[in-house]
This record gives structure tokens, sequence and C-alpha cells, in this order.
């Protein structure tokens, strides 16, 4: 059956990476027999402009009804000066809240060809490929109550909840365990039992949870100690899974461990696989038009879909192996160049990584 997906390109440098990432569809559906059709639509800035809401309801309904979404980037100054209720920001929390998006899956690959990049030994973080899995609607960033109280005493006492139901920490481990399925079985959860009950709860449902995935190891470890093993040796995880706030810490972490935002995608996940994929980088309004931008994280996002949302691994593998074709060849853009490297624009990286898939 034909799969849909919704393009959303967004702002700033949101068009031009996009467009190189489709073109990358077009590519697999005519050679490589992929069965999708996508359409287009305003989000963010470019949709308030035309619009005067940065997600328009009909924006909305297309997105319920694709099997999976792809965007660029939204946001940028010119949209500041507005409200902060219609600014380009709220389309992606409205999307990821209408469509219960609670799984965020944030690879952390380092190409051996960037090795230097990194802030790290290149012996650490060659070939490096750790999964963090998120979850992204609970925990303490919406736990209640919340808030700033006055004591009898007069003191100011601010407060958070930290709380997460059985049901909320089995559905992220389904999503972390299936994912392991599809990389080298191995599942790392990150918590603190030792101090915090809702993480024993949460240590709990992921030992239970495991005993559907029989091929898949299951370890646990401390926030603390996961936050100093991803700097010494990132190379021994596979997946790591972990609440809200551990995993915003240690997914930006892992982030920095690559050299460059600009290789980087993202999913966010329902119960059903159905997401939406998109570059972890922003919208660059300073480089947008000059067809500069770094393409890869965008093309490494549609991988990203065609892996977890269509079940499409041998296509994803062919766009992994392109861009790493593509970056054996000497080609980077501004944002990854080093002397002695090919510096290309936005569209020679593009037309090098569809060289490469051909």
């Amino acid at each position: 059956m034909t799969k849909k997906v919704l393009v959303l390109p967004g702002d700033g440098i949101g068009p031009e990476i996009v467009g190189q990432a489709t073109r990358v569809l077009d590519a697999l559906i005519e050679n490589h027999g992929l069965d999708v059709t996508y359409e287009s639509a305003l989000v963010g800035g470019s949709s308030y402009d035309a619009h005067e809401t940065p997600l328009t309801d009909e924006v909305l309904g297309q997105a319920k009804e694709a099997d999976a979404i792809l965007l660029g980037a939204v946001g940028g100054p010119k949209w500041e000066q507005y409200d902060i209720s219609v600014r380009p920001e709220k389309a992606l929390l409205k999307l990821r809240s209408e469509l219960e998006l609670f799984g965020n899956l944030r690879p952390a690959i380092l190409y051996k060809q960037l090795a230097d990049a990194s802030s790290l030994k290149p012996e650490l973080v060659s070939d490096l490929d750790v999964l963090i899995v998120r979850e992204l609607t609970g925990g303490i960033y919406f736990g209640q109550p919340r808030g700033i109280r006055t004591l009898e005493n007069g003191d100011r006492q601010g407060f958070n909840t930290y709380v997460y139901s059985e049901s909320e920490v089995e559905r992220i481990a389904h999503v972390a365990f299936k994912a392991a399925m599809l990389r080298d079985k191995r599942v790392c959860s990150v918590d603190k039992a030792n101090v915090l009950e809702a993480t024993e709860l949460w240590r709990e449902v992921m030992d239970r949870v495991s005993k559907e995935y029989p091929e898949v190891e299951l370890t646990h470890m401390y926030v603390d100690n996961a936050a100093m093993q991803l700097v010494r040796a990132p190379k021994q995880f596979d997946v790591m899974v972990t609440g809200n706030m551990f995993g915003d810490i240690l997914s930006d972490c892992a982030a920095m461990l690559t050299g460059s935002i600009g290789m980087l995608p993202s999913a966010s996940l329902d119960a059903n696989g159905k997401g939406m994929y998109e570059p972890i980088h922003g919208s660059a309004p300073d480089i947008a038009g000059q067809d500069k931008a770094n393409p890869l994280a965008t093309i490494l996002s549609v991988s990203m879909l065609l892996r977890h949302s269509f079940g499409e691994g041998a296509l994803a593998d062919k766009i992994d192996q392109a861009v790493s074709t593509v970056l054996d060849q000497g080609y980077r853009t501004a944002d990854i160049h080093t002397e002695g490297d090919k510096l290309v624009s936005t569209v020679e990286m593009g037309d090098a990584v569809l060289k490469a898939l051909a």
C-alpha cells in the first residue's frame, strides 16, 4: 500500500535542505521501488506570514492523515516580535501533542571521516553510532503539582513533581526495544533508581517489558555514571533509553561528541511507529537563501523515516552508505569543511548524494 509523507519545509534554510531530501525521496521512488507519495505544506513562520497562524487546521489534518512527516526547521528573528502563542515554534509543540509523539529518537553518529571534528580523541569517537530514546511527554517537565509557593515562615519554595505511570514507561520501552531490534540488539536503561522511586518503577517496568524481546540484551545504568561513560567510552552503547529530563541532557551531550549538529537527524514517534523526522539544528536565518546549508542531517532524517516508520531498512542503509561515500570523496559544506576538503554548496552536496545513490 502506498505510504503518504507530509513535507513541511518551514523557515530559514528549511526549504533548501528539505529540497535536497525530497530529491533523494524522488530517486528512491523512481529507481528503487519505494511506494511513497508526498505533499508539501507551510508551517511555522512561513505559515504565519500566509495565514497568521504557525499551523493551520488544514495542515494539522494533513499531518494526522499522513503516515510520516518530514520537517525542515522553523523560526527566526523575524517572528520574535509576535506574541508567544503564534510564534513558529508553537507549531512543533502542537504537532507533537496532537499526534501524541511521545518517543524521541536522537542518534549520535560520527562518521570516521569527520572524527577530527569531535572534541574527544578520534579513537574514542570514530564510527560512533549511539541512539538515545527519550520519553518526550511525561516526567518532571509535565508532572503536577508544580509551582512556587510561600511557606508559613515566609520562605519561598519552588517545587516540581517527577512522575511516571507504568503505561508511560511501557510504551517508551517498546520504542527502545523495537529500535534495538533494528540495530545491535542492546538497550541500556538510564535511571536514578537508588534515590528516586519514580525511576525505581521505571527499572521494574523495563525489566518486565524486556522479556518480550528475548533477543535484546538489557542493562541498567545510573544517570551520573551514564554521563561519565558517554564521554569516557561512548562506543560501548547501542540504544540508551531514559526519561524526559535525563534524556534532554544526555542527548545534547551525545550530540556534541560528533562535533557538528549539521549531521544529526532526529525522530519523534507515536505508539504505532508514525513519526515526525527532522534535523536537530535550527533554521539558521543568517545563511538562508545562500546555498550554504548542510542538507545531510535532513537527508539522514529520510533514512530514519524509512527505517522506523516504513520498515524499509535496506533503502535506509542505501542512504546512509551514500552519505558515507560522499564524505569519503571529500565533499564538505562550510560547517564541516577543513583544509584539503572540497567545499560544496547545498545543491552540490545533494548532487553528490544522488550520484552515490545511483
